[in-house]
Formats: structure tokens, C-alpha cells, sequence
């Protein structure tokens, strides 16, 4: 709780005046206690924490999520009756009244959690209800929905908040938000073509809520600006949501998507919106502490436009966060992280499957790149001869960057705990490459003797990897739940969230894991040398 407390102390430094938390599992709801998890904070803890926001003039709001993404509540078999397909777990059922009795008493635990916020994000995205055979479409299904949700936000006091991707999607006009290049005329025509679609409805839209237009790559995008436009010509209330992380893993990219983040502010002020969300989706669970720049760019750019270039605002972050005397740039090192960090993500794998790894019935075989064979000498490096190069261009990077973290930890005054953080991600990235060029070294070995002194090596770096492993458990541990109790129940897992596939901290390492595993269970690691 320390961690949140100290978070809430930096937002109001930020002038950051709102929060929304997407709660899930995490209140210890009393009307329906199936609900909350074994480690969910109380309601009373919520309350206090709220309290102490609201003393530093920020509002905390709830985010429940429904239609979709309802697998935290639709996962428990006492439920499942109220799925709107019985087979999974992602979607409730929006025309059986069980769902709203459930949902409200969600929503009044939140309210009564977070006393303080002004809103009730109702989520409503990615999702596309069968209606069991009604006849109705998947839009008249969630504006059923979404009327009944609004109506009882309203009637408690809060205002609804909604992501509008499902209506444009169905409405056919939702590509033209994500295609900067396209020209004006064309999404224009598109528009043309849909509209009336969209109008067809228009008097089921609730008033009360805010649409909330979230575009989290390409905001500056003439057909995100047009939905926007929609919105507001037709008496709706409209909002934008950016990112500071998506689904990265390890840290955010993109410079904490910085350009994005500016591009949505200024056409915010622009436009004359209300406000601005920054979104930071935790699903592949980087630490917090590395979504702060992010978070000081989007207050920055939201407060004063873009008075400061991007180079002026990094070296304004690393006055701010850590001393006056790492503001220059020889002290930057976040970008050059970026790229070894994106490149771990796939570098032991056949292809973008690390999220994948724990659905596949033999994920040593489906998911990893093979092994040398000692029978075939040479071949495995000239397979992997550009991924071997990759790594060394990585443990080169990981040497330099781990020099300049090492350096602004003995000059740092404040904030050295995100340093501490920054190191583990760098250790990470640092280390799994050392595999491929001992994996190179065993395939090029000239005879057994050779071949034995390389697995020797591998040993040794099996040993390196738990010890890693433990330094980054006991730094994440710091400020986070790294294991999941031993009774929760994982989800279907419908966007193959890494941080959902297993109870403990495992799925963080899980490709390596499995290499080694596989490195102690083949033939070739155990052979006998004659």
C-alpha cells in the first residue's frame, strides 16, 4: 500500500487531478465476495487511499469492466450461466437481468471503495455479443447494455464512461481511425457510406456518457479526428484516451509513446475536449516504476502543449526524477533500452510467440528455436548466423547502458529504486543472449573435448540465470505481488496476457525456462563422450 500512497504523492507533483483504476478482482466486494480475490484490497483500504488522493486534489474513479472483458467475474462457474456464449469466459449475457443485478452490486462496492471519483467507466470495448438467438444485432445488443449501465451511473451520482470502438467497428468506419496515410477524401467517403448507419442508432446512444475515443498509435490520424467530430456534432460528450504502455513486455516502447501521447494532447486542446486519459495497461506487467516518463510527458503536454521539445522534456525528467546534475544527455539511456528490450521478446523463439509458449501442447518443440546437433557441426550457426549477430549487438548495448545506469546510481539524489528497475530490465536483456553464443560456440566446437568444455559453460550460465532470476524477484517484490494466492483461478485468457498464463512470477522467464528445460532433457545435453 506504501507504494500506492508514494504513487499519489508524485501524480499531484505532476498536477495529474484523476485516476481511473481498473479494479477487477482486486476490491474484496461485499455483495458478491465470490468476486474478489484472495489478496484484493478492501474496501475500507480503497477508501483510505481515495481519501488521500483527494487531499492532493486528485479524484480516483472505477473502471468495471463489462460487456466484455469479464472473465475476472465470468470465470467462476457460478457465473457461467450469465456468459453470453457458454464457452467462454470474455462476454456477459446482455439480455438476461442477472447480469445487471451482478454488475450493479459491482459497481455500488466500487462507488463505495472510491467515494471520491466523479466517474464510472463501464468499459464496453472489444467485445461482440450473439444475443442466443434474439434476432438482434451485435450494436443494438450493446446499446441495450449500455443504455441500462448509464442510467444507473447517472441515478448514483456518477457520469458513465464508455470506449466507443464497438459501435464505430460495427458501423464500418473504425480502420479509418488507424490510417494516418489515408487521404482525407477517401475516409470521408467512407464516412459517407456508414454514417447514415450510425444516425440509424444515433437516439440509442445515452447522452449522459462520454464516448471515449481511444487510438493509442495513430491519434493524429484524420479519421480519429472525424470520430471525434461525430460525436460532438451529435450532442455527445467525447474524451480521448492515449498510452503511455500497451502490450509491451519488459518496459514501454516508442520512448514511453511520447509522439502519441503529444499528438492526442494538442488535438485535444485543439479541439476543446474536456480532458485526456492516459492509458498504461499492465497485461504483459512491466513494472510501474518504468511508466513514470510516460506519465510526465502526457501531464506535461496535457498542462502546456508542446512548450518543451522532446529532447528538453527527457532532460527535464531526468532533473526531475533524479538530480540536476543526470539532466544532460549523456546520462539518457531509456531509448538506446528500448531496442535490445523489444529483441529479447522473440530472441529464443520461432517467430512473436512468447505469449503463446504456455498454450502449446509442446512448447520446447513449437516454440524454440532447435538445439546444434553435434551430428550436423557448423550448420546451427550458419541457420541463426543474423540472430547470433543480434546478440552481440545486444550484450554490447547491455555493457554500455548497464555503465550509465551504474554511473547515475552513485550520482542519483532521489528515485533510486527506478534505477534499480531499470538495471533488472537490463540484466534481463543482457543475459538471454549470452545462450545463443554459447549455443554457437557448442556448434562449433572441432571435437568432444571442445564440446564438453561449451556445456560446461551452458552449466554455468543455467546457474547465472537463477541467480538473475532472484535479484529480479527481489527487486519486483519490492512494490508488487510478484505470486498469485494459491487459490486464484486463472482465466481463458482470451488476449494471452502473459502475466495471466501461471500463479507464480515463472511467466516472466518462461522462454528461458523451457530452453533449459529442454537443454536438460535431450539427448545432445547428456550424450556420452567416448
Amino acid at each position: 500500500m506504501d507504494y500506492y500512497y508514494d504513487l499519489i504523492d508524485k501524480l499531484k507533483k505532476y498536477k495529474i487531478n484523476a485516476v481511473i483504476a481498473e479494479v477487477e478482482d482486486k476490491i474484496k466486494f461485499k455483495r458478491q465476495p465470490l468476486v474478489g480475490s484472495s489478496d484484493a484490497l478492501t474496501i475500507e483500504q480503497w477508501q483510505k487511499l481515495s481519501a488521500y488522493a483527494h487531499e492532493r486534489n486528485i479524484s480516483i474513479s472505477p473502471l468495471v469492466q463489462g460487456l466484455g472483458h469479464a472473465s475476472f467475474v465470468l470465470k467462476h462457474k457460478q457465473y457461467a450461466s450469465l456468459r453470453d456464449d457458454p464457452e467462454s469466459d470474455w462476454a456477459f449475457n446482455p439480455l438476461d437481468p442477472k447480469t445487471y443485478e451482478l454488475q450493479y452490486d459491482l459497481y455500488l462496492d466500487a462507488m463505495e471503495a472510491l467515494p471520491h471519483g466523479k466517474y464510472l467507466h463501464v468499459g464496453g470495448d472489444e467485445v461482440k455479443t450473439t444475443g442466443r438467438n434474439s434476432g438482434k444485432s451485435p450494436l443494438e445488443l450493446q446499446l441495450i447494455w449500455l443504455n441500462k449501465v448509464c442510467q444507473f451511473a447517472e441515478e448514483h451520482g456518477r457520469t458513465p464512461i464508455f470506449w466507443d470502438d464497438m459501435p464505430l467497428k460495427q458501423m464500418g468506419v473504425y480502420r479509418t481511425m488507424f490510417q494516418p496515410e489515408m487521404p482525407k477524401a477517401k475516409v470521408d467517403s467512407i464516412w459517407n457510406a456508414n454514417q447514415k448507419n450510425l444516425a440509424a442508432f444515433l437516439p440509442q446512444f445515452p447522452k449522459n456518457c462520454i464516448y471515449m475515443r481511444w487510438n493509442y498509435h495513430t491519434p493524429e490520424a484524420y479519421g480519429n479526428t472525424k470520430a471525434m467530430q461525430w460525436f460532438r456534432d451529435h450532442g455527445l460528450k467525447v474524451m480521448g484516451a492515449t498510452a503511455g504502455q500497451t502490450r509491451w513486455v519488459l518496459m514501454p516502447q516508442r520512448e514511453g509513446n511520447m509522439d502519441n501521447i503529444r499528438s492526442f494532447a494538442l488535438s485535444s486542446i485543439e479541439t476543446g475536449l474536456n480532458g485526456l486519459l492516459l492509458t498504461l495497461w499492465d497485461d504483459d506487467s512491466p513494472h510501474f516504476e518504468l511508466y513514470h516518463r510516460g506519465i510526465i510527458a502526457f501531464a506535461n503536454d496535457t498542462w502546456s502543449g508542446d512548450q518543451l521539445s522532446k529532447d528538453e522534456l527527457k532532460r527535464a525528467y531526468r532533473q526531475r526524477e533524479f538530480s540536476f546534475l543526470l539532466a544532460d544527455d549523456e546520462y539518457a539511456f531509456i531509448d538506446a533500452l528500448e531496442k535490445p528490450v523489444a529483441e529479447w521478446k522473440n530472441i529464443l523463439l520461432k517467430g512473436n510467440k512468447r505469449n503463446y509458449l504456455m498454450e502449446m501442447e509442446q512448447p520446447e518443440e513449437q516454440g524454440l528455436i532447435p538445439l546444434p546437433n553435434s551430428q550436423n557441426p557448423g550448420q546451427w550457426s550458419i541457420d541463426y548466423q543474423e540472430r547470433v549477430a543480434m546478440a552481440e549487438k545486444m550484450i554490447e548495448s547491455n555493457i554500455e547502458i548497464g555503465k550509465k545506469i551504474d554511473q547515475m546510481q552513485k550520482i542519483a539524489k532521489r528515485n533510486a529504486y527506478t534505477l534499480e528497475v531499470y538495471q533488472r530490465v537490463n540484466e534481463i536483456v543482457g543475459f538471454t543472449p549470452k545462450l545463443l553464443l554459447a549455443l554457437e560456440r557448442f556448434d562449433q566446437a572441432k571435437n568432444e573435448e571442445e564440446r564438453l568444455i561449451e556445456k560446461a559453460k551452458i552449466v554455468q550460465l543455467e546457474t547465472e540465470f537463477y541467480d538473475l532470476r532472484n535479484k529480479v524477484e527481489k527487486t519486483y517484490a519490492k512494490t508488487r505481488i510478484i505470486h498469485k494466492p494459491k487459490d486464484y483461478i486463472l482465466d481463458q485468457d482470451h488476449h494471452h496476457h502473459l502475466a495471466n498464463q501461471l500463479k507464480a512470477f515463472d511467466w516472466q522467464f518462461y522462454a528461458e525456462l523451457l530452453l533449459f528445460e529442454k537443454l536438460n532433457n535431450l539427448n545432445w545435453h547428456r550424450e556420452k563422450i567416448n
